[in-house]
C-alpha cells in the first residue's frame, strides 16, 4: 500500500541545474529522489513536479507529489525529508491527498515573479538573485505594456527554441510591476495557465526594451501577429526569476 503526498518546497536554484533529473548532474528532483530513497532504506520513489525549472532558476512555491511506501502522518514526513534537505532547499508544506491528485496535470495557474536589479553597477550580493538592468527605465510605458499582456494570446515569440510544445496560446490573467525603493529593484508577476519554455524571461527582456525606449509601448501587439521568435530577441537572465505559487482546483 502507498499514500500519496503532496509536498510545496522552495529552493535556491544557484547551484541546481535545473528542476528535472539528469544523470551525474544535481537537480532538485535528484536531491528529493535521494533522501525519499534513503527514508525507504533503499526503494526508489518517483517524484512529479508541478513543472520543470532550468538552471539558475529558484522558487518560492514549486509542488511536487510521490507515492510513498506506507503511511506516516503528513507533519512527520515534513519533519523527516526536511531533515534530510541540502541548505538550499526547504520543504514548506506536506499533506496525503488523494490518489487522483496530480502535481504537473492538475495545475489551473501558475504565477513566476521576476527581479531586476536597477543599480548602475551588478551588486556581487545579488548576482544569483536578480536579473540586472542599469539603463533608464520608465515604470509608466512598462505598465501600459504589461496591459496587453493580459488575455489569451499567441505566444509563439516568446517561446525559445527547444521547447517541444505546438500550441503557443496561452492566457495570462495578471502582469504587474512595481518598484522597490529600498533594493532599487523592479518585480515582475506574472499569472496564466500556462508558460512555455523560458517565457517569462522573454517578456521581462522585451519589457526592458519598451521601459527604455527601444520598443514601441504596444509592441507586444505586433509581436503577437508576427509569431517570430527572432522579433523578440533578447532573454532575461535566470538568475531573476522565481517560480513563486501553483494553483490547483
Amino acid at each position: 500500500m502507498t499514500t500519496r503526498y503532496k509536498l510545496t518546497i522552495a529552493y535556491d536554484g544557484t547551484k541546481f541545474h535545473g528542476f528535472q533529473r539528469q544523470p551525474d548532474m544535481r537537480t532538485v528532483q535528484g536531491v528529493v529522489e535521494r533522501a525519499l530513497k534513503k527514508m525507504t532504506k533503499g526503494e526508489h520513489v518517483e517524484v512529479y513536479g508541478s513543472g520543470r525549472t532550468d538552471a539558475g532558476v529558484h522558487a518560492l512555491g514549486q509542488v511536487i507529489h510521490f507515492d510513498y511506501p506506507g503511511t506516516i502522518l503528513a507533519e512527520n514526513m515534513l519533519r523527516a525529508i526536511n531533515a534530510l534537505m541540502p541548505l538550499d532547499v526547504i520543504v514548506k508544506t506536506s499533506e496525503i491527498v488523494d490518489e487522483n491528485f496530480h502535481a504537473r496535470y492538475g495545475v489551473k495557474r501558475k504565477t513566476y515573479q521576476y527581479r531586476v536589479d536597477c543599480g548602475h553597477y551588478t551588486d556581487p550580493f545579488k548576482r544569483f538573485y536578480t536579473g540586472h538592468y542599469q539603463y533608464p527605465l520608465d515604470i509608466e510605458r512598462i505598465k501600459i505594456a504589461l496591459n496587453d499582456l493580459e488575455g489569451e494570446h499567441d505566444f509563439t515569440s516568446f517561446a525559445a527554441s527547444g521547447g517541444v510544445i505546438e500550441n503557443k496560446v496561452r492566457t495570462i490573467y495578471s502582469a504587474t510591476v512595481q518598484y522597490e525603493e529600498s533594493q532599487n529593484e523592479l518585480i515582475f508577476e506574472f499569472t496564466g495557465n500556462g508558460f512555455l519554455y523560458n517565457m517569462v524571461r522573454i517578456l521581462v527582456a522585451t519589457l526592458l526594451e519598451i521601459g527604455n525606449g527601444r520598443r514601441d509601448v504596444h509592441d507586444f501587439l505586433r509581436l503577437f501577429e508576427v509569431r517570430d521568435r527572432q522579433e523578440a530577441r533578447g532573454t532575461a537572465p535566470a538568475s531573476g526569476l522565481y517560480l513563486k505559487q501553483v494553483f490547483y482546483e
